[in-house]
């Protein structure tokens, strides 16, 4: 059975507004390390494909569109974090970006043209590192530091 955490008021228990706003960050956090898990398996599957295992292309393909899907829900977090707990408007940007660029990336990809796509997945990579590390320092404002502290 599913609990919502609440704050006794009374008779009557309420949800934790800072409880249910926590969702977005943590939504954030889980998608931008699956990211870059999911992007070091990509480097990897690219690396094996490249020294002749020639059935780890579809694979690398197929793992592409994780990345997407991946990102989509990153975004979708970032602008509710953007919107509903007033972060910063670039982190919606940079995700919507990153998406652009997977975009280039796989049919620079499908063309076969590596001079671009290997270069242009380092940057994807990096791109999801700092995305990563503002997920984990972002802290919305106007909260305790005790509450802030516990989300970590």
């Amino acid at each position: 059975m599913l609990r919502i955490p609440t704050t006794e008021v009374g008779a009557d228990a309420v949800p934790s507004v800072s409880r249910l706003r926590r969702w977005p960050i943590r939504l954030l956090r889980a998608t931008a390390v699956l990211f870059l898990l999911d992007s070091l398996l990509q480097a990897a599957l690219a690396g094996l494909f490249v020294t002749g295992d020639v059935g780890l292309l579809a694979w690398h393909a197929a793992n592409a569109q994780m990345l997407s899907a991946l990102v989509v829900v990153q975004t979708i977090a970032a602008v509710v974090i953007w919107r509903s707990l007033r972060g910063p408007w670039w982190p919606p940007a940079l995700t919507v970006g990153l998406l652009g660029l997977l975009s280039i990336q796989q049919g620079l990809g499908e063309s076969r043209m590596l001079g671009g796509h290997i270069p242009l997945g380092m940057a994807i990579f990096g791109t999801g590192a700092a995305l990563t590390y503002w997920a984990f320092s972002f802290q919305p404002a106007g909260r305790p530091r005790a509450e802030r502290e516990a989300d970590k």
